[in-house]
């Protein structure tokens, strides 16, 4: 495996997080902000965090698998969602448990970010996605 997932002692725990990922793969596989729509561009889970989360990974999935990687590969995620407050944890975090087997998604996640934001793309759109992976 390319990457090794840790949380040292000392550092924050439980967390749905790894705190480190070390990377030992030849190619970096950068996936763009995905956000919750099909491929056609049709909207999915209009006005819910916990679907717009889902069809986001599922979305960030296929973009590893075209570069032949998969969520065993990913150093990094980063989440922007808008209008953010702690309260939503458990909507967003249901999300990723709905999605999580069906994508090879493992708790605790990889090294991850949710960054709060006023606004992505278009109104409507809750949630976007990033990953960074490394594969040999």
């Amino acid at each position: 495996m390319a990457v090794r997932y840790l949380t040292p002692e000392g550092m924050t725990h439980p967390t749905p997080y790894h705190h480190v990922a070390v990377g030992s793969g030849t190619r970096h596989v950068h996936v763009a902000g995905q956000i919750a729509r099909l491929a056609d561009g049709t909207p999915v889970a209009e006005g819910d965090l916990a679907g717009q989360v889902a069809q986001a990974l599922r979305n960030t999935a296929t973009g590893l698998a075209g570069a032949g990687a998969r969520f065993d590969d990913v150093l990094r995620l980063t989440f922007y969602v808008t209008d953010w407050r702690p309260e939503k944890i458990g909507e967003f975090m249901a999300g990723v448990e709905q999605v999580g087997e069906e994508i090879g998604l493992a708790l605790p996640l990889p090294p991850a970010s949710l960054i709060g934001v006023d606004y992505l793309f278009e109104p409507g759109v809750l949630v976007e996605v990033e990953a960074t992976a490394v594969v040999d």
